[in-house]
Formats: structure tokens, C-alpha cells, sequence
């Protein structure tokens, strides 16, 4: 049986998340069960007890507001433990189109793909502004290069995962895990998918940033540390590599005026050029160093990978000890241990 949860983190939607559920599927082709997930993250409008008279089947409250990152992570989670076989995540501002979320299932349906990200079309979007799309197009490229996939709409928070995909994804960002995602997604080589899907006029204005700026700079420090995270090597030993080779150039220049004869009125070059010499080769074994904690980091989330699928295998005897009886149960458990 498969089991489709479709989660929408939430920060004070009690006005949009009404509308929103009503658009979401109830069958899916494919799919046995559809379920809806809800994680209020600290709302103060009473967002929680709106899905609860909707009849969301699950929700997750965070007592303070976390962070989209932490109530995604929150939500990827509850998932989990309720038996997900694919976790669909979307808005509750009702951004995205409900009625697309069979056309984002099919490729993990289809064993095709193990994360299906839905493109917005961000190049001639009309509910985006200019700036907003040269900023998408711009982030979307950078991510490419840094995961070494083919996604042209990389933050579009409407996506399909896998429960396989999420129990190996470890969100680590505490912004936005869309980035975060795609580059762990990529260096472990997953099947990544996308699907063209609609979207709706924003119904408020974003409350992930304040401003662009703000959105530019922290999502370059999400890229910048999941790639350091998963290509040390090649991040600090060409940064080392850039500060010895600019190291050098002061060195030759004393040791030009040195051959001239006139090398005592330049020592200060060979003082500069020494120090960023050295300086480059520090940058360049600390990424030999990161390089064997990524190894480790491997290691353990391979480790986690395998605790998770223990926990769904003891998760599913319960259920079905639960479901069978007291005496069934009793035996499905004996032959389990056995």
C-alpha cells in the first residue's frame, strides 16, 4: 500500500491555508492513501486550530517560530514515522497549484526519480517580478554547478521526495532547505526530476526574507556550506592553491630586483609573499583535514540511513500487532525476534 503525505509548513495561514487544503488532492493516481500533514511553526493566529476543523490528519506544532528549514525538517520527520511512501511539500499560501501534485508524484511512482521538483517556469513566470526572475535564473545556475544536476527552478519549495530520498537528505541549513537539498541530493547521486507545474498570485508578501539582499546573502551561505561540506577538498585546496599562487608573485618580483643587484630595498615583498605562501598551504591541508571528516560524515549518515529503515521495520510490526490483535500480535513479534 502507498501512502502519500502531502505536509505544508506554516507560519500564520489561518486566513490561506483553508483554501489551500480545499485545492489539494484527495486520490492520486498511483497512491492508496492520501494524507494531509501540517506543521505550525509557532503561528499566533490560531493556524493549528483552523487544520484542525479542516480535518488534517496530522499535525506538528513548534512552540516558537524555527525557521522553514526546521519545520520542513519537522514535517519530513512526522512523515516518516506515519508510514510516508512519498512526501509532497508545498505552501500554505496557496502559491501552487494543488491539482499538480498527481503530476509531481509520477516519476517516484514510476521508480524514475527519487526527488521531483515542480518548475514555475521562473523564466516568463508572470506573477514574478524582474528582478525576482533574473535572481531565481542566476541562483538556479549556481546551484547546477555546485550539485552537478539539471534543475532550472532550484528554490521552488513545491517538491516530491521519496521516502528513501529523505531518510538519506540531512537538512543542515537553518534558512531555506531547497539549496541544501539539491547539493546533498546531487553529490549523492540521486535521480532528480522536474515537472513543469502552475502557480497563483502571492496572497501576502514572502515572510522567508525581508528583502532580496538579505535572501542573496543567506542563501550564499547555504551553497557555499553545503558544498564545502561535501567538496572540501576541492574548496579549500583551490582556495589555498589562489593564496599561494598570488603568494608567489611578490617573490619573484624580489627575486627579480634581487638578481639587479638591488634586492635589499625590497625585502618587504618576500616578507608578504612568504606569509600568503604559507598562508595557502595552511588553507590547503585543512581541506585535507575536512576532507577526511567528510569521509567520517559518510560513514555516519549511512549509519543513520540504516537506523531509519530498522525503526520503519519495527514501526511497521507494531502497526500491524495493533491492527491483528493482542494474541496475533503476540506471535507476529515472536516470529520477528526468531
Amino acid at each position: 500500500m502507498t501512502k502519500l503525505i502531502i505536509q505544508i509548513p506554516c507560519l500564520n495561514e489561518a486566513e490561506t491555508l483553508p483554501t489551500t487544503l480545499a485545492a489539494l488532492p484527495r486520490r492520486v493516481e498511483g497512491v492508496d492513501t492520501v494524507e494531509f500533514l501540517v506543521i505550525d511553526d509557532g503561528s499566533s493566529d490560531g493556524t493549528a486550530q483552523v487544520a484542525r476543523q479542516w480535518g488534517v490528519h496530522h499535525i506538528v506544532s513548534h512552540r516558537r517560530n524555527r525557521g522553514l528549514a526546521a519545520a520542513f525538517r519537522s514535517g519530513v520527520d512526522r512523515a516518516l514515522a506515519e508510514g510516508a511512501d512519498i512526501i509532497v511539500n508545498t505552501d500554505g499560501d496557496g502559491q501552487y497549484e494543488g491539482a499538480d501534485i498527481a503530476a509531481l508524484c509520477q516519476p517516484i511512482i514510476r521508480g524514475q526519480a527519487d526527488i521531483v521538483i515542480g518548475d514555475r517556469g521562473v523564466a516568463d513566470n508572470a506573477h514574478f517580478s524582474a528582478p525576482k526572475r533574473m535572481m531565481q535564473r542566476v541562483g538556479s545556475a549556481v546551484v547546477q554547478g555546485l550539485a552537478g544536476t539539471n534543475v532550472s527552478d532550484a528554490v521552488s519549495g513545491f517538491r516530491a521526495i521519496s521516502r528513501d530520498a529523505a531518510q538519506r537528505i540531512n537538512i543542515t541549513t537553518e534558512f531555506s532547505y531547497t539549496t541544501d537539498m539539491l547539493i546533498q541530493a546531487g553529490r549523492k547521486k540521486m535521480a532528480i526530476a522536474t515537472v513543469p507545474v502552475r502557480t497563483h498570485a502571492a496572497a501576502r508578501p514572502s515572510r522567508l526574507f525581508k528583502s532580496i539582499p538579505r535572501f542573496i546573502m543567506h542563501t550564499g551561505i547555504t551553497m557555499a556550506r553545503a558544498f564545502t561540506a561535501y567538496k572540501p577538498l576541492r574548496a579549500f585546496v583551490g582556495t589555498g592553491s589562489l593564496i599561494a599562487f598570488i603568494g608567489l608573485l611578490p617573490i619573484l618580483r624580489f627575486l627579480w630586483f634581487y638578481a639587479q643587484g638591488d634586492g635589499g630595498g625590497h625585502i618587504q615583498s618576500l616578507v608578504i609573499g612568504g606569509a600568503l605562501l604559507v598562508l595557502g598551504t595552511l588553507v590547503a591541508i585543512m581541506g585535507m583535514v575536512a576532507d577526511l571528516v567528510a569521509a567520517n560524515r559518510k560513514l555516519l549518515e549511512e549509519n543513520l540511513a540504516r537506523t531509519r529503515r530498522l525503526e520503519d521495520q519495527l514501526a511497521a510490526i507494531h502497526r500491524a500487532s495493533r491492527e491483528a490483535g493482542p494474541e496475533t500480535g503476540s506471535a507476529l513479534k515472536r516470529k520477528d525476534a526468531a
